[in-house]
């Protein structure tokens, strides 16, 4: 029987893998295998190997042992790396050293592990320091990182040590270097010689001892098989766990270990290491090569924000770090070479690249490239100037966009009016973006207390701006519960920066004149102290902090619409371009759910083509107060007289209402829901209140206190509401089908198009479809005659919210509907039998538990979805034609707009921020067909 392939080859213009195999060999080491190998490519790729996710699937299937022929495959992987490199592991005269990295399917920046200079042991150091021509600070310098890297990963986090916090090895190890550079008088790494760095490795293996109670091992395949385990060890680490958990990524992947040949940035000023992204990632602009660097450093300094990098050239330049010099300038050839690749790499994957690379001695190596993560701004940006250079089609850039990153273009802003008067207290790097204000919070447990993460990873508590001098993955879920992240150290392509900008948050870093105290929990800047709790702004777009609580404002998407009241600068165009391609694409229309004009006309600047959801009850909660007297009166009168009259008084305030917003939506469908709620929601529950509309009516207290207390119900949303209502009380129905109706009138006679649908709450017998029908039949004859024409262009139509409606839908139809609406809130509530008022005290366990995958009122649940799927068949069959939609809030989730899509349906409705989004979602349904 053939043996399993576990281990795959790389380098010197061959590869035993290629880039489609991101699940075998994981996202970095698919990558690898294509620079390397593809004919076109062939890139400078310092040769190694990937050992596969199969092998993390069988380490954990199998009590974290490794299957029995891995260990001859990676040896003969060694021995083809050797030949290439013409070095050996282990040598102690020519030495190769190894570096190892995680590589998932889908990237997840800094939530495994890495260990780098594998096989430096007392052996090959003197060895290596030959092969360098006596370079010994470069060579110590790489041992006390390997000690560093290697006692914190696999000694300590592999081997389940938890220490307290500030008490773990690596900490001890940098506060050990810390003294040793107080001793010496220096402040950077890099001014640390030779000698001393070698005393202060024999230090650290001393400190290794003491506190982990084992030696370092002084063994390069020790080092090797360590380092190993420790990646797929950390793979079920507590930071990727929880990243996976916000990303939605499942556990069962499991990842692949890339190990490779150490190529070196710090062996001295004719070297560097850098990241760089072939279009900017964070930021609405135009096409440029991105990214940063440091001379004599290696990779982990880059990302981990040790030290703030020096711009790749003057496109990656800002105001921060205009004055450092560029790689463009101090290394041409190297610089000229990696732009050229990183136009190659663009070209061949079709998609915004992320790049690491070394320069040893003014030669280029690629470490590793993948598709870069972006912000929002910059996602929709890139999208639209690929198709404009026919890089991709129309349906890929759609597809390119999340709703999350969509959304980050409606985020909130800092009030640019409060800004402009006030002066910022410090200034840092632009990393993330939008505006944001918060508590400060020095830690990620703090952030999490604070924000009060809910089930949903959501923020029930107050916004926090997490206050740190440099994040690292510890911090991904205090990052995620923080509004904002503010960091004293690092750069555009810092830790913090790439969570940032993944997640679209407001981040600013490398802000150095922040003074963080973490243990005493203070910010100072200048002479201003900041403690724990007090409150900083931020504008993640230009690096302003400010001290105090901003006003933030949201930006509109059309340049020629506002939404707040203020246009946001230069981001309109990008975006209202976008969504002219998603609309081109998309079949299904989107409308909004709105109450008044001024949402009417929100939703339309936000580019709904209608109203799918006009709740008439809505104009009570916090509008005219008269009007909802007029509705009280009405429903505690004790004659029909007294209710016709308040009937009558309330009756223009419907109408003015209704009247404006169909003026609003100029021609566009707008879909009115008859009166929904049980009436006691309306009627005050003090006597305070009813003794003023007793008054009112010139009745007993007594007597109208009695006709409260009988509208009480014990389960009012299963009770006399909807449609129950207007069989019970038809004057109520008659009333606001007079006031849609001639308000529609009215303004048809004006010239003004209008298409009011309306839509009878709560139907689950045909016979109440039937009822009502009639009714509003009646009334249209009346409202006819009154304004003097032959007809008032409306429908008549439901709203599909219980079980049973779903399944005699094409009943329904044959009993007056000419149109549908999904209520899917009140569908899922009742399908389920859960209160959505009531589920937060269990809903958090179930999916914790795994009970239920997802909150079934955010996301549609499977057995709701049959319904909604039986409900259009069958009424399909009867009107082939019939117009169906969704107005529950889940027209706004993209996984249940792209099943609405799927199901033939019309048109979804939602919220108007969530229109844009809905956009997007209905033209990515019809691209993945």
């Amino acid at each position: 029987m053939a043996k399993t392939k576990y281990v795959y080859f790389f380098g010197a213009g061959k590869a035993e893998g290629n880039g489609s195999q991101k699940n075998l060999l994981g996202g970095k080491g698919a990558n690898l295998a294509e620079m390397a190998g593809h004919p076109k490519l062939k890139l400078p790729v310092p040769p190694g190997f990937t050992v596969s996710t199969d092998v993390c699937t069988y380490y954990y299937d199998n009590r974290r042992r490794y299957p029995p022929e891995l260990k001859a495959q990676v040896d003969a992987a060694i021995r083809k790396t050797e030949r290439v490199m013409k070095k050996k592991f282990c040598d102690p005269k020519n030495p190769l050293l190894l570096s190892v990295r995680s590589g998932a399917r889908v990237s997840m920046p800094g939530m495994m592990e890495t260990v780098l200079n594998i096989g430096l042991t007392s052996k090959t150091i003197p060895g290596l320091i030959k092969q360098t021509g006596g370079n010994s600070r470069f060579v110590y310098d790489a041992y006390r990182r390997l000690i560093t890297m290697y006692s914190d990963v696999v000694m300590e986090k592999a081997a389940g040590i938890e220490p307290k916090e500030g008490k773990g090895i690596r900490h001890q190890i940098e506060h050990l270097f810390e003294k040793k550079k107080k001793a010496l008088g220096v402040t950077e790494d890099t001014d640390v010689g030779a000698e001393d760095l070698k005393d202060l490795c024999e230090d650290m293996k001393k400190l290794v001892k003491k506190v982990l109670d084992k030696s370092f091992p002084d063994d390069g395949e020790k080092q090797l098989w360590g380092g190993l385990g420790a990646v797929f060890a950390s793979w079920n680490g507590m930071r990727a766990i929880k990243y996976r958990e916000v990303e939605g990524i499942p556990h069962e992947w499991g990842t692949a270990v890339n190990v490779q040949t150490m190529v070196f940035g710090n062996m001295g000023d004719t070297c560097a290491t850098g990241v760089a992204f072939s279009r900017d990632p964070g930021r609405d602009v135009k096409d440029i090569f991105y990214g940063e660097y440091l001379v004599n450093a290696q990779g982990e300094d880059v990302v981990a924000g040790i030290r703030t990098p020096a711009p790749i050239n003057k496109a990656s330049q800002s105001a921060d770090n205009k004055d450092l010099v560029t790689l463009e300038k101090i290394m041409p050839g190297p610089y000229k070479e990696l732009n050229a690749i990183q136009k190659r790499l663009e070209r061949h994957y079709r998609d915004m690249q992320d790049i690491e690379f070394t320069i040893e001695d003014h030669k280029l190596f690629m470490l590793q490239c993948r598709v870069g993560k972006r912000n929002g701004t910059a996602a929709v940006r890139i999208a639209v100037d690929m198709v404009k250079e026919k890089l991709i089609t129309v349906k890929e850039a759609v597809c390119r966009v999340s709703g999350a990153q969509l959304d980050e273009w409606l985020h909130d802003i800092l009030d640019p009016e409060v800004e402009k008067k006030t002066k910022a207290v410090a200034k840092g790097l632009p990393a993330g973006p939008g505006g944001a204000q918060g508590k400060i919070v020095f830690t990620s447990e703090e952030a999490e207390r604070v924000a009060k993460l809910d089930a949903h990873n959501d923020v029930q508590g107050e916004p926090v701006i997490l206050v740190r001098e440099e994040t690292n993955p510890e911090d991904v879920k205090g990052m995620w519960a923080s509004e904002a992240i503010l960091t004293q150290r690092g750069g555009m392509t810092s830790h913090a920066a790439l969570v940032a900008r993944g997640w679209g948050k407001c981040c600013i870093v490398g802000c150095a004149e922040l003074d963080i105290d973490a243990k005493r929990k203070t910010l100072k800047i200048g002479k201003r102290v900041f403690k724990s709790g007090d409150s900083l702004s931020l504008n993640g777009s230009t690096g302003n902090v400010y001290a105090g609580e901003f006003p933030t404002i949201r930006p509109a998407i059309s340049s020629k619409k506002k939404t707040s009241g203020k246009k946001t600068p230069g981001k309109t165009t990008t975006l209202s371009t976008f969504l002219k391609m998603c609309d081109k694409v998309r079949t299904l229309k989107v409308r909004t759910n709105a109450e008044t004009p001024a949402d009417a006309a929100l939703a339309r600047g936000f580019g709904a083509e209608g109203i799918g959801l006009f709740r008439t009850e809505h104009m009570f909660y916090g509008g005219d107060p008269e009007a909802l007297a007029c509705l009280r009166r009405m429903i505690l009168a004790g004659d029909k007289k007294a209710q016709q009259k308040a009937i009558n008084q309330l009756f223009r305030f419907v109408k003015k209402d209704i009247k404006g917003t169909l003026k609003a939506m100029k021609g566009l469908p707008v879909t009115i829901r008859l009166l929904d709620p049980p009436l006691h929601e309306f009627i005050p529950h003090e006597d305070k209140g009813l003794r003023k509309i007793a008054r009112e009516l010139k009745t007993p207290f007594a007597e109208v206190k009695k006709r409260a207390d009988s509208l009480h119900e014990v389960n009012p949303m299963m009770g006399h509401r909807g449609v129950r209502l207007g069989i019970t009380h038809p004057e109520v129905t008659e009333m606001y089908v007079r006031a849609i109706l001639e308000a529609a009138g009215e303004l048809s006679k004006k010239g003004i198009r209008v298409f009011p649908e309306i839509m009878v709450p709560v139907v689950a017998v045909e016979t109440e479809m039937a009822h009502q029908f009639e009714l509003i039949r009646g009334v249209h004859k009346a409202v006819c005659k009154k304004l003097g024409v032959r007809k008032v262009n409306h429908m008549v139509g439901t709203m599909i919210e219980t079980p049973r409606a779903c399944l005699i839908a094409d009943k329904l139809v044959e009993h007056g509907a000419e149109f549908f609406s999904f209520g899917t809130n009140d569908l899922t509530q009742m399908t389920f039998g859960f209160s959505r008022d009531d589920i937060g005290g269990f809903m958090g366990e179930y999916l914790d538990q795994g009970i239920i995958a997802a909150d079934p009122f955010q996301t549609l649940d499977k057995g709701v979805k049959k319904l909604v799927k039986k409900g259009v068949k069958k009424s399909r069959k009867v009107d082939p034609k019939l117009k169906v939609g969704i107005c529950g809030e889940h027209g706004g989730d993209p996984a249940s707009v792209k099943f609405c899509h799927h199901v033939g349906m019309n048109y979804v409705s939602c919220s108007p921020y969530r229109v844009p989004i809905a956009r997007l979602a209905a033209a990515q349904a019809v691209a993945e067909e």
